[in-house]
């Protein structure tokens, strides 16, 4: 089989024209019509990311030099979430890139997407060890995403199996209220991409007592989250409750986050110290936090949907655990 690196750089030099001819303008919108959620914007965004963030020769090189990859393959289930486009790749790149067979089972929110990716990998590579995931069959490790509903399904179904499992997270930002136009147009889009369904949609900003951002309205993409801000807002106003609209989302004051895809909460902080403390004490809850703050870990505005490789989702480093 073909180095690791040359097949998934081919994979990246191929998704390139990606929504630029009529075979991937069709698998686009069958994609959209498999999930309502999903944009076309959404879509390319993802493939995107995908492409300069984790198939870009030098930063995948740099990656893989950090792990040797095993000599005794395992078989492992990938159980792919689909709340957005795509958003199992990774998954299967770590299985594959750690020397193991992928037994895959995309979600079927975001099947047409993954089994066109997995039909290029064959097509570069015919001997890749990508296979359909079976219910029945026995796995040395799985990794699973999901709710807690689903979670609780994969603790029982995998038993006797090593898994890492993977729950509901969010995302935050952190506002000193000095923010230049330019960095709320970023914020905007960490906000808004794909719906906010994304781990890291950022759905909480903190911001100094009495700051509001002043965003440039704008609409949401989807239909359906159009839908729900519009019902929200609708609501708020019956209510008589406290609100600013920012077109895509609505912002309200708040300390925990919110139940809807249509609400951003706006949490109130005195001292930077303040939110330090909260992100410590809240870190199983957190899966990306964006500032021009000094905030360890913390993303520049405007790069939550873009995580480089070694931004393992809930922390946990995945090759570690494949080559454990």
């Amino acid at each position: 089989m073909k180095p690791i690196l040359e097949i998934f750089t081919a994979l990246g030099e191929q998704l390139n024209s990606f929504g630029g001819d009529d075979r991937t303008n069709k698998v686009i919108e069958e994609a959209i019509e498999a999930n309502g959620w999903f944009t076309r914007a959404d879509i390319l965004r993802a493939v995107e990311a995908i492409r300069t963030e984790m198939l870009d020769r030098e930063r995948l090189t740099k990656w893989l030099n950090n792990y040797t990859a095993t000599t005794e393959p395992k078989r492992v289930a990938v159980i792919m979430a689909g709340n957005i486009p795509l958003v199992g790749f990774f998954d299967l790149l770590c299985v594959l890139a750690a020397g193991h067979e992928c037994h895959l089972k995309p979600s079927s929110k975001d099947s047409v997407l993954m089994r066109y990716v997995v039909e290029l990998l064959r097509d570069i590579e015919p001997y890749i060890t990508i296979y359909d995931y079976s219910a029945d069959a026995t796995y040395d490790m799985a990794i699973a995403t999901g709710g807690d509903d689903a979670n609780a399904y994969f603790r029982e179904h995998f038993a006797s199996t090593r898994t890492l499992l993977r729950g509901s997270r969010h995302s935050v930002a952190v506002l000193n209220g000095a923010e230049s136009a330019e960095e709320l147009r970023a914020l905007y889009n960490d906000i808004t991409a794909y719906s906010g369904l994304g781990c890291r949609s950022v759905s909480m900003l903190f911001v100094p007592q009495g700051y509001v951002p002043n965003f440039e309205r704008g609409v949401a993409e989807n239909v359906k989250l159009k839908r729900n801000v519009q019902a929200m807002r609708a609501t708020l106003t019956v209510e008589g409750a406290e609100f600013w609209d920012a077109g895509a989302f609505v912002m309200r004051r708040g300390s925990d986050f919110a139940q809807s895809l249509a609400v951003v909460m706006l949490y109130e902080y005195t001292g930077i110290e303040d939110v330090k403390a909260w992100l410590k004490d809240n870190a199983e809850r957190v899966q990306c936090v964006v500032s021009s703050c000094e905030i360890e870990g913390a993303q520049p505005l405007g790069r939550a949907q873009y995580p480089a490789l070694m931004d393992y989702a809930d922390g946990v480093d995945t090759m570690c655990f494949l080559l454990d």
